[in-house]
């Protein structure tokens, strides 16, 4: 039993440590997809290929000289990034391995509760930096992310409702011949869209808002505070990613194909953030409340209904 636990604890570590390497190579390719995109030169200067220049990111942003706000509340000003970035990597722990892992058969549920409590950790950065733009910041996201985590939930439920599980082995299982993307493409183009609001990307980057905001609820943070936000944020952007691939592309864990779709899908993150440009918070406000809720919730019914009828005609 020991033993177990060893191998347990190793598994999650070097889960942890890779999924760290693969936010760290993400921010050098939103970069080059970003200077792509604006028609000028990327990172690459740096050793080959730019390879390195993640790692010089780190090294700088960690060796900064750490500032704290005078008038700020430091206990949880210095700790709302270190839990941020825990309860990011926190999500990881949900990935359906079959091999030595927590594949437990409720990982939808750890999904929703523990998602929502990042929400928390924003807030409180935002609250206990003392300042005025972080304050708003932090409002900005409280109201963005409760909001949309209603509509990631129905949306959800109408996937659990197809499958009848809340397990995510059981998708890749029901996604053997067909993906859900064709037959509930609706609903898949919301749930990216509403992960694009839960993750704080632009267009609906309302938290950070650099224009308006200076930079929002991390306004106060430098050095290693600011880079523990930053790498939470790329590790959500990761984590939705992998979800979306394992909800309605098929997601089979086994296959070097999940790989491609999750750069795929991650890519796609980045590519909105070099085409949009941001929205007006009353029109995600709109979009959240009077467009996906009424939407999700008429998908919700025609799924319960239809799955009724299917057990009604089997058994």
């Amino acid at each position: 039993m020991f033993k177990d636990y060893v191998l347990v604890f190793f598994s999650m570590i070097i889960l942890i440590v890779c999924v760290l390497v693969g936010v760290a190579f993400l921010t050098l390719l939103e970069r080059k997809v970003l200077g792509y995109i604006q028609i000028r030169k990327g990172p690459n200067k740096v050793g080959f290929l730019g390879i390195l220049q993640p790692f010089a990111d780190a090294v700088k942003l960690f060796t900064k000289e750490q500032s704290f706000p005078f008038m700020s509340n430091f206990g949880i000003y210095y700790f709302s990034p270190v839990m941020n970035l825990f309860i990011a990597l926190f999500l990881w722990l949900m990935m359906p391995f079959l091999s030595v892992f927590f594949n437990f058969s409720l990982s939808l549920l750890f999904f929703l509760c523990v998602a929502s409590l990042g929400v928390y950790t924003i807030m409180m950065a935002g609250w206990s930096s003392n300042s005025s733009y972080a304050l708003l910041g932090g409002l900005r996201s409280v109201a963005q992310t409760i909001s949309y985590e209603v509509s990631l939930a129905i949306i959800l439920m109408s996937f659990v409702f197809l499958v009848l599980s809340v397990d995510l082995v059981n998708f890749v299982y029901f996604q053997e011949y067909v993906w859900f993307i064709y037959l509930c493409f609706p609903l898949s183009v919301m749930w990216v869209i509403s992960g694009l609001a839960e993750t704080n990307r632009t267009p609906f980057d309302f938290a950070e808002g650099e224009s308006e905001l200076v930079s929002g609820f991390n306004v106060e943070y430098s050095s290693g505070g600011f880079a523990m936000i930053f790498l939470a944020e790329y590790a959500s952007i990761l984590f939705m990613s992998m979800l979306c691939v394992m909800l309605f592309m098929g997601g089979n864990l086994y296959s070097f194909f999940f790989f491609v779709k999750l750069v795929l899908v991650s890519f796609l993150w980045l590519w909105v953030r070099g085409t949009l440009p941001r929205f007006r918070y009353d029109k995600l406000m709109y979009l959240a409340w009077k467009s996906f809720l009424p939407c999700s919730l008429n998908y919700l019914l025609f799924f319960f209904c239809f799955k009724l009828t299917v057990m009604v005609f089997l058994f």
